[in-house]
């Protein structure tokens, strides 16, 4: 552990935990009484362990650390506060303390300190460090909330959260009344959710004049919020020691050879410390690893051992933190490269990195509404995120900064900030949201960053298809019940519709397993055809979800006949499946089931493997998801999709895939355009279904095509009353109002 705060005053010139001032409430003799006696901590009562103090002196070492009594007179003083802070300064685990000593001054009259992270990882990590320097237990004074995972109680006193956990907060609670200080953390990463609380925390701000927001952000980000929130005061921190920065002189060729080459010319230097390498995505992580494992395998043993550590920021990994007491003390330490993407900068907590190579570009996905479909492209990373690579050598003396690429690469090519998810990505979710907190006229919402209005019509009119909303374009009693559910609209939807056809059960496990991580381990090299071998037991003919179902029900009848947790790993690794994805999925399923039981829907038993139930199956999948049917327009596996003309195969993981047998007609859950257009989860489907399914309306706006020629004859031949129960069943809605629903002022 780095960083913390409960601050102990153990010095003649500080005798109390907060200013002064804070005393003169409300007369708090508790309170006082409790910061009196420094044995004692004021938050659970008990005496503190030597553990505390020990980490005291570690955060009384952070840069933030000297900025504490002004801060504390700024959030005494004022409703806002802004933090610009370099990396690894301690912002993100002091300050959310120093709130919860306020927070304890009056009383928790106004409620407790949440503070928000845009990464899960990060939340916990956080809040388990805070935890260990407060001298608490974790899930009890201290804990965290992230997607699926609520490690809390309602005592918690300090909570950590992604953002996208507080915004659903809000549906129950707009005003965030269990809450005294809101703390927003690195807003310049401008996800969906942060902008979204940053529009809608200026109107709980108005209402709740006792509520405190702090928020932290990068300084080129300064500017910007100071105009939007308008003169509140501002806190600078800066790290300590200077970084020396190397520049590439020319083009780079292979990156991969660059990257190998420094790695070992720095380990053959003997200069000691560990190395960060920023990738451009998670595959290159891979890629990088093999490479250096094998040419690392022939290095000089004398010159130490050369540890690589792949960090996949997506999967619940642990942190690079710093290696214990006892390894620091051997004579040959072990010298750790930490492969890792821009998603990565928040878990490298370890002081001993003395050296950072950065490659400059990543890979982003950039939604694209008219297709319906995300991007894959590979762009500058901007300025604000090379500052903060180089901020990750701030607390060494002697750290260097290796950039493959040049200086005029810099200064030209790389914006000045990361470009806003709310202009990058699809909105159909947060328009969800919007409509249910009711926020009316979504265009004069003051968002920090505007949503592109090309996606904001788009998501309005996937909302208008997927039957939430009504002719008011205000939410339908579907669009509230999907609401509910803390999943993409099309898989709420689908879920929705499984409870009309009895297979509640199996679309719950569907739901978990596509929103948990990918449940098929990275492989190493050689060993393809192996795990094909043992994934090919688990394939199902009706298509990939139907697989997805298997190899949970095989993942939980391993674990309730296992006797331990070590079990069911070796499981999984025999069958080159992810444990940890497994794990979530099983925590997803388990909410979903709550929530479906907690608002009363219909849960069928059990019945898969009857073809009655898989056709039923297939009508939930489609009522959410008629938007994503691809059709083999040559008999070779050249998928082309239904709502425009881009061309795609399925993806080779897909059980069509393996068996070499392409259905005509398939409905998928994911499409992305890049080097290699995959589908990604994929079941056959007939045109005859798809007909029965698709909101009428929907059809008539699909262009023009082969295709849609095909369908067309297919719903000709379909009984007309049969058709126009259908539309009235699923639509609930005119047609010929969509148009005007869909209109933004």
């Amino acid at each position: 552990m780095e960083e913390g705060e409960l601050e102990c005053p153990n010095s003649a010139s500080e005798k109390r935990y907060f200013p002064e001032s804070l005393d003169s409430s409300d007369g708090d003799e508790e309170g006082a009484l409790a910061c009196e006696d420094l044995e004692l901590n004021p938050f659970d009562g008990l005496p503190y362990s030597s553990r505390y103090y020990k980490l005291l002196k570690e955060r009384e070492e952070l840069p933030i650390w000297k900025e504490k009594y002004s801060f504390m007179e700024n959030l005494l003083q004022n409703q806002i506060v802004i933090i610009s802070g370099d990396a690894k300064c301690g912002k993100s685990s002091q300050v959310p303390q120093w709130c919860a000593e306020y927070c304890l001054s009056v009383q928790y009259q106004h409620g407790g300190v949440v503070c928000t992270q845009v990464r899960k990882q990060t939340a916990v990590q956080l809040a388990l460090r805070v935890a260990d320097e407060m001298d608490v237990n974790i899930g009890h004074e201290v804990g965290y909330v992230i997607p699926f995972e609520n490690c809390c109680t309602s005592e918690t006193i300090l909570r950590y959260c992604t953002d996208d956990m507080l915004q659903r907060e809000m549906m129950s609670s707009p005003f965030l009344g269990s809450y005294g200080v809101v703390i927003l953390d690195d807003v310049h990463e401008s996800s969906i959710a942060t902008d979204v609380l940053l529009g809608l925390l200026k109107d709980v701000l108005l209402a709740r004049p006792e509520l405190k927001l702090i928020i932290h952000c990068a300084p080129l980000l300064v500017s910007k919020l100071s105009s939007y929130y308008g003169n509140v005061p501002l806190l600078e921190v800066k790290n300590k020691h200077p970084v020396e920065v190397v520049y590439l002189s020319g083009a780079q060729k292979d990156s991969f050879q660059s990257i190998s080459r420094l790695i070992f010319e720095i380990h053959q230097s003997g200069e000691k410390g560990d190395i960060v390498v920023f990738l451009a995505c998670e595959q290159d992580i891979g890629k990088a690893y093999e490479i250096v494992c094998q040419e690392g395998s022939n290095l000089n043993p004398d010159l130490g051992e050369l540890v690589v550590v792949p960090l996949y920021p997506r999967e619940k990994c642990a942190l690079f933190k710093p290696t214990d007491e006892t390894e620091k003390k051997r004579q040959a330490y072990p010298r750790r490269v930490v492969l890792t993407t821009s998603s990565g900068e928040s878990l490298i907590w370890s002081n001993t990195v003395r050296f950072v190579i950065d490659v400059g570009v990543e890979r982003r996905r950039v939604y694209n509404p008219r297709i319906r479909a995300n991007s894959l492209v590979t762009q500058p990373i901007s300025q604000s995120q090379a500052e903060i690579r180089k901020q990750i050598l701030g607390a060494s003396s002697s750290g260097k900064l290796f950039c493959l690429y040049t200086e005029e690469f810099a200064s030209k090519d790389m914006r000045p900030l990361k470009p806003a998810e709310m202009q990058e990505a699809s909105l159909t979710s947060m328009v969800l949201f919007m409509k249910r907190v009711d926020i009316a006229g979504l265009g004069h919402c003051d968002f920090l960053n505007r949503p592109a209005p090309e996606s904001l019509m788009q998501a309005l009119e996937d909302l208008d298809y997927l039957a939430a909303l009504d002719n008011d374009g205000n939410l339908s009693e579907f669009g509230i019940i999907m609401s509910e559910f803390p999943l993409d609209p099309q898989l709420s939807k689908s879920i929705l519709a499984s409870c009309e056809f009895d297979c509640v059960d199996e679309m719950l496990t569907i739901a978990a397993m596509v929103t948990a991580p990918n449940c098929f381990s990275h492989l190493p090299h050689g060993a393809e055809e192996a795990a094909m071998t043992c994934w090919e037991t688990f394939l199902h003919p009706e298509g990939d979800h139907f697989t997805l179902i298997n190899i949970y029900k095989a993942y939980q009848d391993t674990t309730l006949n296992s006797t331990s947790e070590h079990c069911v790993e070796k499981w999984c690794h025999d069958h080159f499946l992810n444990s940890s994805a497994l794990r979530m999925a099983d925590a997803i399923r388990a909410e979903l089931l709550e929530i479906i039981k907690r608002i009363e829907l219909p849960y069928a038993e059990p019945a898969f493997g009857s073809k009655e139930n898989s056709l039923n199956i297939k009508k939930a999948l489609l009522s959410g998801y008629f938007m994503q049917i691809a059709r083999d327009v040559d008999g070779s596996g050249n998928y082309l999709m239904l709502t425009h003309k881009q061309v795609a195969q399925l993806h080779p993981l897909s059980g069509y895939s393996i068996t070499k047998k392409m259905p005509e007609w398939v409905l998928f859950h994911q499409f992305s355009i890049s080097e290699n257009n995959y589908i990604r989860v994929t079941s056959a489907i007939s045109p005859e279904l798809f007909m029965q399914m698709a909101p009428q309306y929907y059809f008539t706006n699909l262009p023009p095509s082969e295709s849609k020629d095909i369908l067309q004859q297919v719903m000709d031949h379909l009984s007309p009353i049969s058709t126009t129960k259908k539309e009235q069943k699923m639509c609930e809605k005119c047609p010929e109002t969509t148009e005007q629903r869909c209109t933004i002022q």
